[in-house]
Order: structure tokens, then C-alpha cells, then sequence
């Protein structure tokens, strides 16, 4: 599956050989190759083992089935991300010193990320240091304390960040795509919310402590063991530990995106030095191991915009009009955006540029893939996949990825089914269902003063 780069899809990169731990022989063939044992608690927390071939070495994942897209109160978005920093704040038991120091004595690498769709804790140890990992994670998930300063000086720190990581204009076009690109969905804004409720975060305590009521729960989370584990024994510690951890009864009802009725264009004017930047975005599915199309414009976007592609080749070999130019969609619970992005070396080249770019989509509406070319891009994308499964942690942060997507860990080996099932009449099927132009938003910035 493509990962993300500033929200454009990118092809995955080999990065060993896929040697580490005996893959399940019953399951021989399925992209992910390894066993997969799972246990649903009385409280509804799932609990997965996958045991893999790293003696004395674990990576201990909990997902959180939490991200943007929860932010459903107007006002109150960036809160996900919030709570991967608070998560850090420490409890009545483990406060953030004594939660640190238990890290270092068991020499653990411990770390978070956030996104639309959820929130992902990860710490990567030794096998032996198991039931002290579960003791501290399952207490600041079922125990978060922090006080109102603690609160305001967080939020004040994620202002920082705001401001340190918009200084980027890429950041900066990709948070006007999608604003303009969304109406009613909560994808309109990003990961760290909107600028002025990032400014107005410190006066949302009280908020604060209701998100965490919510969404902080075990029907919304997942714990994921891999490496050197045993299943019975990772599910005896987790009734231990985690058997006390009550359901909570909030339902999410996020709004959806009606159908775009024309194109939307918008020009940004960045006050710094810029070449020209384009971002144009196009409504697309949402993810599926079930349904053809999200498999079919991810192979499609490997047609049209890698580095193998007509077009790169013509606008940065031969022309050398652009940078660069990348494309596609990364997955999403719910329809996401199909996304282009390229910097125009020159500014008398921007019409031409994308021209270029709607030319190519109108070619992929009409002509077919060739079956070789397609069942290369399937082989690469497989294959690239599967070996980078060689370690502990790249596992479970494989499968954190489609547990946050479906819940179910087994979702790799079925959407990868389908992408096996792509043919090229399906490729022109997605083309033409998704890239009309009354389905698209474009986004040109440009050096503010500049000709």
C-alpha cells in the first residue's frame, strides 16, 4: 500500500530481503505471510499476536481508532493530535518522570503518530520487559491525569509546532486543498487541526477531559504484539491489566461529503521565496477490501504519475519544466482525496504544465493499460510490500495501518487479493469515475510579489 509524503502517495520502497521468521505455512501465497492470533475482551479491546522471529525483541503497538476525522464539533479540531502529546503527561501511578525512567531501565523506544483516521502509540523492547510495558501503557490509558496548566502549556506547544511546520509551503498548500476540497467532511482540515482552534485550544480544558472520555476506550483500541510472544500469555496480562478498562457509549456520526458540483480553483500567495507549487485534489474512495476501486486508482496512480510514467518522463527529463511530480491517494476510512502535486521550475510554464497533467488523465480514461505493464506494477507494488515486512516493528506498524482502516488485521491479505483482481477495464472504469473536472479542486501557489 502506498504510504504518504505531504498527503501524495509514493511508490513503497524495497528495503531487505525477506528473510526473518518462518512465515505460517497455511497461509503461504497471502502477502502478509505470518501468523495472525486475535482475542476480543470482555470490554470489547482486541488483542493481537503475531509471532515473528526477533528472539528476545517485541514491538508493542496500541491503535487507536481516533484521529481528525473524530473531530466533529465545530471549533474543536486538532484534538487527536492533542492527545499523542498528552498521552506523554503521565498518571497518579506513573507520573511523566517516573514514566520515562521505567522506559530507560527496560531500555525501550517509545513514540506516537496521528492521522485522519487514528492515533498510534508504538514502543519497540525486550520480550522480558512485557508485563512492565503493559502495566505502564494499560495505566495512561485508563488514567490520564493532567492538570489545566499541564493542559495550557501543551496547547501552547502544539501552537509551535503549528506554526514551525507551516513554515513549509508544501504543508501549507496541502491545508488549502483540502479546506477547499472538503465542504462538510472533518478531512477539511488536517491532522493538526485549524489554525484558530489551535489558538483557542488552551481555553477547551474542559473539553479536553471529554474527548479523552470518548474516544479513550477499549472498543475503539487495539493492542498489537510482535516478535518473541506468546498468544496465552499476552492475553492473561492484558485481562490483568486491562480487564478493568470500561466501554464507553459515544457513537461517532461523521457528516458526509456530498457530491462536488463544479471545480474549485484557488490561488495562495506565499510571502517567502517559491517556485510555483500545484496541488490538485480529486474526490476518491474510501478504502475497501472489499470494493475494486480503491485498488484499481492506486494501481492507476502508478500508471500516471511514477517515475516509469509518460508524463514524468516528458515534464522532468525532457521538458524539465518541473521538479517533480507525484500522485495519488492514501488510504482512508471514509472517500479521500486523489491528490497531484508538482513544482513548475518556471511560472510562464504553468499553463502548459497542467495541461499536460489533464491530458494524461484524459489518455488514461480512453486507453487501456497494457496487461504486462499492469501486471508489472501489481509485481512491483507486492513485492515491495512483503519484504519490507523483516522486522518487528515494520509489522506492527503494517498491520496498525489496517486495523485502523477496518479493525480487522486480515484486510492486508484481502485488498491485496483485489489488487490481483485489477484488470485494465477496471482502470479505465476508476479514471472515468473519479477524474471529471467538476470532481476536482486545484490549489496554485506562487512567491507573493513575484511576476
Amino acid at each position: 500500500m502506498n504510504r504518504l509524503i505531504f498527503g501524495v502517495a509514493l511508490l513503497p520502497v524495497v528495503v531487505a530481503v525477506l528473510s526473518a521468521g518462518p512465515p505460517d505455512t497455511k497461509r503461504a501465497g497471502k502477502v502478509f505471510p505470518y501468523p495472525v492470533q486475535q482475542t476480543v475482551l470482555d470490554n470489547g479491546l482486541r488483542v493481537i499476536s503475531i509471532p515473528f522471529d526477533s528472539p528476545g525483541i517485541i514491538a508493542y503497538y496500541t491503535v487507536v481508532r481516533t484521529g481528525s476525522r473524530n473531530e466533529i464539533e465545530p471549533g474543536l479540531s486538532g484534538f487527536a493530535h492533542f492527545f499523542e502529546h498528552m498521552m506523554f503527561r503521565g498518571t497518579e501511578k506513573y507520573n511523566k518522570d517516573a514514566f520515562n525512567d521505567v522506559l530507560k531501565s527496560i531500555g525501550a523506544d517509545n513514540n506516537a503518530y496521528t492521522n485522519n483516521d487514528a492515533t498510534v502509540y508504538h514502543t519497540l523492547a525486550s520480550a522480558d520487559a512485557l508485563e512492565k510495558i503493559m502495566d505502564v501503557e494499560s495505566d495512561r490509558f485508563m488514567n490520564l491525569k493532567y492538570t489545566e496548566d499541564d493542559f495550557k502549556t501543551e496547547a501552547g506547544a502544539i501552537l509551535g509546532e503549528y506554526n514551525k511546520n507551516y513554515s513549509s509551503p508544501f504543508l501549507s498548500i496541502f491545508e488549502k486543498l483540502y479546506d477547499n476540497g472538503y465542504e462538510h467532511h472533518t478531512y477539511k482540515h488536517t491532522t493538526m487541526g485549524f489554525l484558530k482552534d489551535i489558538m483557542d485550544m488552551p481555553n477547551q480544558y474542559q473539553y479536553s477531559l471529554k474527548f479523552f472520555d470518548r474516544w479513550y476506550r477499549p472498543e475503539y483500541c487495539t493492542v498489537v504484539v510482535v516478535g518473541d510472544i506468546k498468544h496465552d500469555r499476552l492475553i492473561s496480562l492484558s485481562r490483568k491489566y486491562y480487564g478493568a478498562w470500561k466501554r464507553g457509549s459515544f457513537v461517532l456520526d461523521v457528516p458526509q461529503e456530498p457530491q462536488q458540483p463544479k471545480e474549485k480553483s484557488v490561488e495562495l500567495k506565499w510571502k517567502a521565496q517559491t517556485l510555483p507549487i500545484i496541488a490538485i485534489g480529486y474526490h476518491g474512495p474510501a478504502f475497501s477490501d472489499k470494493e475494486i476501486d480503491m485498488p484499481a486508482i492506486d494501481l492507476l496512480s502508478q500508471y500516471v504519475f511514477s517515475q516509469q510514467s509518460e508524463l514524468y518522463s516528458k515534464l522532468v527529463i525532457q521538458e524539465q519544466a518541473v521538479e517533480f511530480i507525484q500522485g495519488g491517494q492514501g488510504d482512508s476510512r471514509d472517500p479521500g482525496l486523489f491528490t497531484i502535486l508538482t513544482r513548475v521550475k518556471d511560472p510562464k510554464n504553468i499553463e502548459m504544465v497542467q495541461k499536460e497533467i489533464s491530458a494524461a488523465i484524459e489518455q488514461a480514461k480512453t486507453t487501456p493499460v497494457s496487461e504486462k505493464r499492469l501486471a508489472d506494477i501489481k509485481s512491483y507494488m507486492k513485492y515491495s510490500y512483503a519484504m519490507g515486512l523483516n522486522n518487528a516493528d515494520a509489522i506492527a506498524n503494517s498491520i496498525a495501518h489496517y486495523i485502523s482502516m477496518t479493525g480487522d488485521p486480515e484486510s492486508v491479505n484481502k485488498v491485496y487479493e483485489l489488487y490481483d483482481s485489477v484488470t485494465p477495464k477496471d482502470l479505465l472504469a476508476v479514471a472515468n469515475k473519479y477524474f471529471d473536472v467538476s470532481n476536482r479542486t486545484v490549489v496554485l501557489m506562487t512567491q507573493e510579489g513575484a511576476n
